[in-house]
């Protein structure tokens, strides 16, 4: 079964405890101290695998969460960090939040994504010994880790989509070109799945072409199989239009081009603008007079036609090498880029409740609420630094760290991010 949408959760990893711990050894008088730090949680990371072509895989099994970090221990052993969990998905895979609908990572590429963030461990007793307080009992516990619900999406990568009614020989044009076996009948929907093919027009030269199911008039609403598909013809670089010339089903090939084309720009007017190629399938089963009408018609809109008979590859090689030539010519294949996490107005956010320690010069913050705000802040862009910045004044911190004795210059660590104290 073609699975091509699916919504799991993922929770990173928590967090290790720090440990409270003291040196005992003989003939050591006061050792002090020496408890160790908590383990980071594993993160979430989502991997490509081309041996995966669907989601079925997040059919029946929908929670995943990493492996948590193992408390910190004695002589100032940290703790082990989670394992991080690696979720294999088909390439072309849109991994959104499932609340908001933002796109968190568009899986295109080989290089894995942490989708997730495990949480920091927490510090050891070890951390909080000073000249005035030589014998801390108390330690950090870990940091959670992240979890949210995402929606995954698989848009097919490929270079080429086929587009047409049922039954115009879009799965027999994809057989003779391809090593593609897509299943072949006399009846509508035959084809129930995208399938993929590798055009091979040299040593170093191909493209991939996509059978996408047969559309109806309606499709963009719901109506035939198309529907379901129409979302995997939005990255092709370029759309070859298959129209049976011959009306052989009583169809009239205007009519089909003119419906193909308005569904297309109803799910997505962008489609409207994509290059387009017409293949006039079926020649053999009229006369010239109507085929040379027909490609009048489609020459006067701006297309370029292509009369072919698939079945037997007849005049089905000019077309691919005009395929060839233009993607020689256009952009990659389309990739999204990720959505940043939206940033709350600073009045939404309010004053909240934050504890700040100095730990040995450097003063600690925390406050569960900090945590969703560090995560939609950009460090390396100066509106967003800024943005932080009015968090810290209007919400408490920036006062808390004055009540705790901070001056200009102090290193400030707020769960993981350490920066010096500005006046």
């Amino acid at each position: 079964m073609f699975i091509d949408h699916a919504k799991i959760n993922i929770k990173a990893g928590d967090g290790g405890d720090g440990a409270v711990a003291f040196h005992r050894e003989k003939y050591v008088a006061s050792g002090g101290p020496d408890g160790g730090d908590g383990g980071r949680g594993g993160d979430i990371v989502f991997q490509v695998d081309d041996n995966q072509s669907t989601l079925s895989d997040f059919r029946y099994r929908r929670k995943f969460a990493a492996e948590n970090g193992q408390n910190g221990s004695g002589k100032r052993c940290s703790g082990r960090g989670g394992k991080d969990l690696v979720i294999r998905v088909p390439r072309g895979t849109l991994v959104k939040d499932a609340q908001t609908g933002r796109l968190i990572a568009d899986l295109s590429a080989d290089e894995p994504q942490i989708i997730a963030k495990g949480g920091r461990g927490g510090w050891g007793n070890s951390h909080f010994a000073t000249a005035t307080r030589q014998t801390p009992r108390f330690s950090k516990p870990g940091v959670p880790g992240e979890a949210f619900e995402v929606q995954l999406e698989l848009k097919l990568l490929a270079d080429v989509g086929l587009v047409g009614f049922p039954n115009v020989g879009k799965s027999t044009l994809v057989s003779v070109v391809s090593e593609a076996k897509p299943q072949i009948a006399d009846y509508h929907f035959t084809t129930l799945t995208p399938v993929l093919g590798v055009v091979r027009m040299g040593p170093e030269r191909s493209f991939v072409i996509a059978d996408i199911p047969g559309l109806i008039e309606g499709a963009n609403e719901g109506a035939g199989l198309g529907h379901q598909f129409l979302r995997h013809v939005e990255r092709c670089r370029l759309l070859i239009h298959i129209v049976d010339v011959s009306g052989s089903e009583g169809r009239d090939p205007k009519e089909d081009f003119r419906v193909i084309n308005s569904e297309l720009k109803k799910f997505n007017p962008e489609l409207a603008k994509r290059p387009m190629l017409v293949a006039g399938n079926k020649c053999d089963l009229t006369d010239d007079t109507k085929i040379q009408d027909f490609k009048a018609f489609v020459e006067n809109q701006g297309f370029e036609f292509f009369p072919m008979m698939a079945a037997i590859r007849y005049q089905v090689d000019p077309l691919m090498k005009r395929i060839d030539e233009l993607l020689q010519k256009l952009p990659p294949v389309l990739r999204y880029d990720p959505e940043p996490e939206p940033q709350r107005p600073v009045e939404e956010i309010g004053r909240h409740e934050v504890k700040v320690e100095n730990n040995n010069g450097v003063y600690v913050v925390e406050g569960e609420w900090l945590i969703p705000v560090l995560r939609s802040v950009n460090f390396d862009d100066v509106d967003s630094l800024r943005y932080f910045e009015r968090v810290l004044l209007h919400t408490g911190v920036d006062d808390a760290l004055r009540k705790e004795g901070v001056h200009e210059g102090d290193t400030v660590s707020i769960y993981g991010v350490e920066f010096d104290y500005m006046e």
